[in-house]
């Protein structure tokens, strides 16, 4: 029992809330009733899934020292010794495997993506995450290929602002991620991640601030002025759902010191748990033929 839980820690299933944002173009592209889109969507989403695992598994075989010296991470079943390297690079390799073998039969443009968010990984993996700034700019990047990817698979377009607010929320969720390590360990936080040694908490704050900002502003004016938004105005409706969980989720990290896993705090704070569902309604009544009688066409 103790393996298989290490095994599940090692692939961080919780963390494949992030692969959602591959379902995004499927609702607002009006997608949602069609059975071949929703498989296709599916088969990527499942392929993210594992690819992000392999990420997981091939990180914490190359951050084991590092890890060994953070107080959370020191606990990761590679850095513990409770997975063995060999057998670590055997289940990273077999999830890589599983991921083409998913998104491959779909199209070349969605193959071409996957391998676009893994060399975004290796980059960030091998070098980017010690350089500050640009370690959450990869980040973000790895957020957009999962939005276009999704896309992809079943051939339709994206707005462009939606694309924004997807990097720009990567990226406040980026700076709060390393601001929470910053106050967790203080002074030796470099240890862990060289690049933390660049920053400090007035200009993480600040970072937090802008990109929340952005994201917020991004998505309203998607919302309004897209061609999506103006073929369903009801799509407004979604914009307080989405401030709504960001000024919460905002809040934990000022008022809460939290911000060290967004997954944690999606399944954790009721809040933010039930704007993402409302969201996630009220855009697929949107595209889905829903009017507001009082609202301009």
């Amino acid at each position: 029992m103790g393996s298989i839980l290490a095994v599940v820690r090692l692939v961080r299933p919780k963390q494949w809330s992030k692969n959602l944002l591959v379902l995004a173009a499927w609702i607002f592209a009006g997608r949602v009733g069609d059975a071949d889109a929703a498989q296709l969507v599916i088969q990527v989403f499942l392929g993210m899934c594992l690819a992000s695992s392999a990420v997981y598994v091939f990180n914490d075989l190359l951050d084991a020292e590092r890890d060994r010296s953070h107080p959370e991470k020191r606990g990761r079943p590679i850095a513990s010794g409770a997975i063995l390297p060999s057998f670590a690079w055997f289940l990273g390799s077999a999830l890589l495997v599983g991921a083409f073998l998913l998104v491959v039969p779909i199209n070349k443009t969605s193959t071409a993506i996957l391998v676009f968010y893994l060399v975004l990984q290796v980059l960030y993996n091998v070098w980017a995450k010690h350089v500050p700034i640009l370690d959450v700019f990869i980040i973000a990047a790895g957020f957009v290929a999962r939005a276009v990817i999704g896309a992809s698979a079943i051939q339709v377009t994206i707005g462009a602002w939606l694309l924004v607010c997807t990097g720009t929320l990567a990226m406040m969720l980026g700076y709060a991620k390393r601001r929470h390590e910053l106050l967790l360990q203080g002074d030796g936080a470099s240890a862990s991640r060289a690049s933390l040694g660049a920053y400090n908490r007035p200009a993480l704050d600040a970072l937090v601030i802008i990109f929340a900002a952005q994201a917020m502003i991004s998505y309203g004016v998607y919302s309004i002025e897209s061609t999506t938004a103006t073929q369903h105005p009801a799509l407004i409706i979604t914009t307080p759902l989405g401030i709504y969980g960001l000024a919460r989720y905002l809040l934990l990290v000022f008022v809460r010191e939290e911000g060290g896993e967004p997954a944690d705090i999606l399944t954790r704070d009721p809040h933010i748990l039930a704007s993402i569902v409302l969201f996630g309604i009220a855009a697929t009544a949107a595209m889905n033929g829903l009017v507001l009688p009082f609202l301009e066409r």
